[in-house]
């Protein structure tokens, strides 16, 4: 076998790569979907035109991110089967369940008013299509919940019983769906994707404003966006700061790795910003550290003692280097967001807030920052979890499959080929929709919505007068 790999990494390595695409597409159509019915109901409550505009413009960019994240999502269960067989038998009378509810009662819901909210404002009412495109972003939000409770049950698995055969089975439900991280995960990633798609949009809508393509739609979207921006990344950075805590309680040993500390602090840890964790040495590196921090924000006492990873065996460490750092590009990402959100605020009060093309370009830049932020917070939750599929009871190495390590490793090539063509051309057509500015124009010669909506002053203008007034703003 090339390089000497297992089965059990390559299964693990095939795992990671399928659940980085796939997670990225539900955290986007999570946020997005939300969006799409605030702008809904923006029109239907001031009747702008603009808001009809972006409804219509990021409406496509939706479908084509819902599609992709089923077809991931797809793929990536299969795993469970061939892969992970183990795994499924012995947690499947918990979490088959589980994962049955999110198809039943969310993703069923979305699937059944998608075709609605996307086609239907020529056939159905305005009150129906609102109430479509809400049901849709309820169930992105529901299908989060679901996902997000299994995933959690794994990390502090509650409400089971072991029976004879080894296998997990469900004692108390409420506890299991409700387990001890599962409500700090979920706000953790709902707000994750809600900034991914503020900063998307916001990117879009910069990227125009640099264009000078600023007709009315580019700069409310640049500006809800960076609305968003600053008043959720605050929120985002003290949830993410609870579910540190619960981390902390839970599972110490990731705290450990994230942290970098492989010795423990009877009298105060410090925070080691940075440095390169040295696992044969079992320390870190060339590190910078600022004296007691850690324990001042872990255990809110300068001089709180903080066990480290000298306390663990060997065999149940985690990879520190991987989860050392991925935890600091989130956290990285999480304090720009923060600086770019308050830079807005800034030049909204000095009014350059549409002229300020340094800030353009900070936004544009910072566009795919949401998706990164989330690979890296699933890798440091995920890979922190190590050795345990679940923790503490459920080794990884226990849970495989009885496949081969050439099987597995041609199924992965065979992944990476064909995800990077498909998912590739997808990305690369939903980049091409944004390219082009939201117009109001295009919604206007476009009638068939129009005649469901209803007419408004800026409807019954001609389409010379919008181009006039078009070319006055820019």
């Amino acid at each position: 076998m090339p390089f000497d790999l297992s089965a059990e990494l390559l299964a693990r390595i095939q795992f990671a790569f399928t659940i980085s695409f796939h997670i990225i597409f539900p955290a986007f159509s999570i946020g997005l979907a939300s969006y799409l019915a605030v702008l809904n109901g923006l029109w239907l409550w001031k009747n702008e035109l603009k808001y009809l505009a972006l409804f219509n413009y990021w409406k496509k960019v939706f479908a084509l991110a819902f599609g992709m994240g089923v077809v991931s999502g797809i793929v990536m269960s299969y795993q469970f089967g061939t892969n992970w067989s183990v795994f499924s038998d012995i947690t499947g009378p918990v979490l088959g369940p589980l994962m049955a509810y999110e198809v039943l009662s969310a993703f069923f819901l979305e699937a059944g008013f998608l075709g609605i909210m996307l086609f239907g404002r020529e056939r159905v009412g305005p009150s129906l299509l609102m109430f479509a495109t809400a049901m849709v972003a309820f169930g992105t939000l529901m299908s989060a919940t679901w996902i997000l409770s299994v995933n959690s049950w794994m990390y502090t698995p509650q409400g089971f019983l072991i029976n004879d055969v080894g296998q997990f089975v469900p004692d108390d439900w409420w506890a299991i769906v409700f387990n001890p991280s599962f409500p700090y995960r979920l706000a953790h990633m709902v707000l994750a994707a809600f900034l991914t798609v503020a900063f998307v949009v916001g990117a879009t809508g910069a990227w125009h404003l640099l264009k000078k393509q600023a007709g009315p739609a580019t700069k409310t979207m640049f500006s809800m966006a960076m609305w968003m921006a600053a008043i959720v990344t605050p929120i985002q950075i003290f949830a993410g700061d609870l579910h540190g805590l619960n981390t902390l309680e839970y599972q110490p040993v990731k705290v450990m790795a994230m942290e970098g500390h492989y010795d423990s602090h009877p009298e105060g840890a410090p925070l080691i910003l940075f440095g390169i964790p040295n696992s044969e040495e079992k320390r870190i590196d060339y590190a910078i550290q600022i004296p007691k921090l850690s324990s001042l924000i872990l255990k809110h006492d300068l001089n709180e003692p903080l066990d480290g990873l000298d306390t663990v065996p060997d065999s149940d460490e985690p990879p520190v280097a991987i989860v050392f750092w991925s935890f600091r590009i989130m956290i990285s990402i999480g304090f720009a967001m923060l600086g770019v959100g308050l830079w807005s605020l800034w030049a909204r009060r000095r009014g350059t807030f549409y002229t300020s093309k340094w800030l353009h370009r900070a936004a544009f830049i910072m566009g795919p920052s949401g998706f990164v932020a989330v690979l890296a917070g699933w890798v440091t939750t995920e890979v922190g979890r190590q050795p345990f599929t679940v923790y503490s009871l459920l080794r990884t190495s226990d849970s495989l499959s009885p496949v081969a390590a050439p099987a597995v490793a041609t199924s992965l090539v065979a992944f990476i080929i064909v995800y990077f063509f498909v998912f590739g051309a997808g990305a690369f057509y939903i980049v091409r929709l944004m390219s082009k500015p939201p117009s109001e124009l295009d919604t206007i010669l476009d009638d068939g919505p129009l005649r469901a909506a209803g007419t408004t002053p800026a409807i019954q203008m001609k389409s010379s007068d919008l181009k006039a007034n078009e070319r006055e703003q820019l």
